[in-house]
């Protein structure tokens, strides 16, 4: 497999990029990304007069949620289009890109995540005892990712 590095990737360089209109340089700045995952569902399909087994068959894939986190970034194109849905009831289904990077800054591998909608936005706890800047966590909901080889 061309392209690929001899070792495992580091997985804290990465890029998030939305298809927004009006963006910043703040809006592919994330601390942390997780839900990239895919399930499988399955039928269960009882075989008459076999009674060991019930063949599983597969039905169709399902992404769970995607959820960002960052510095609370209230200036941000993401922070506007989250806060349109949730404060105005104002829903824009968005197509957004992850990308674990190498060295050179380049995509590794992608995840095109297709038709992201907000689901969840959480400010982290305030705390006057911790010298910590505040967080911010947007939980997506969206139809699929297609994994993208660069």
């Amino acid at each position: 497999m061309e392209g690929l590095p001899l070792h495992p990737p580091p997985g804290f360089h990465f890029r998030v990029a939305f298809e927004l209109r009006n963006q910043s340089a703040q809006d592919v700045r994330f601390q942390e990304v997780a839900g990239l995952t895919t399930e499988m569902q399955y039928e269960t399909v009882r075989e008459g007069g076999e009674n060991r087994f019930a063949h599983q068959l597969p039905v169709r894939a399902q992404s769970g949620d995607l959820v960002l986190k960052r510095a609370l970034l209230p200036d941000s194109g993401v922070y506007r289009w989250a806060r349109a849905a949730f404060d105005d009831f104002q829903f824009q289904p968005l197509n957004l890109v992850v990308s674990l990077l190498n060295a050179r800054h380049q995509p590794l591998l992608s995840w095109h995540i297709v038709h992201a909608l907000p689901k969840k936005w959480d400010v982290g706890a305030f705390n006057a005892e911790q010298n910590a800047v505040a967080l911010e966590t947007l939980t997506l909901s969206y139809r699929y990712a297609r994994t993208l080889r660069v």
